[in-house]
């Protein structure tokens, strides 16, 4: 099992999210490793809980080879974004071995970059089942965007690589309930 941390920061100012970048895609990459890694790579579930009381706030646990055919929707709590920091919790299995597995999440508010957060996971042994935690700090109280503006006009695409090979991308979109 794997942690690591990464802050989060939802800037609202008014000139935070003008970055001119392509919007989020799903895809699958062409190249002959990528697609077998692809392959047999599956998303078992997925959590997230505050960090602080441990309570679950959110699981999934209906991935499917659909992850990566069309955009996905999440219903999250929107007292998520109260915690001070998230725990989110990934449990993945890999038929192939991958030397340095790592992803990057997008994060679009409206169209418009807002972040973007790298998450390093390393060796991942081949016909493995893996359960990787991630801790993300909030900007903090005041910091943040309401649930109701957020909600829906956020959306995540996460791309998977093996080191600087990239496997496939995701995209989630986040309605806050």
């Amino acid at each position: 099992q794997k942690e690591e941390r990464e802050n989060i920061c939802l800037d609202h100012s008014e000139n935070s999210a003008k970055m001119s970048v392509p919007g989020p895609e799903i895809m699958i990459s062409a190249d002959p490793r990528a697609k077998k890694i692809h392959e047999g790579f599956r998303i078992n579930w997925m959590n997230m809980r505050d960090a602080d009381s441990g309570k679950v706030l959110w699981e999934d646990k209906e991935w499917s080879s659909k992850t990566f055919a069309k955009e996905m929707k999440a219903s999250i709590p929107k007292e998520i974004l109260r915690c001070r920091a998230v725990s989110r919790e990934i449990n993945f299995s890999s038929a192939e071995q991958m030397n340095k597995f790592r992803l990057e999440q997008k994060v679009y508010f409206r169209n418009m970059l807002l972040e973007e957060w790298i998450f390093d996971f390393g060796f991942v042994i081949p016909n493995s089942t893996n359960t990787w935690q991630s801790t993300i700090d909030s900007a903090g109280e005041g910091n943040m965007l309401p649930a109701e503006n957020l909600s829906g006009n956020v959306v995540i695409e996460t791309s998977f690589y093996d080191a600087d090979m990239l496997v496939s991308k995701s995209v989630v979109r986040v309605f806050y309930v």
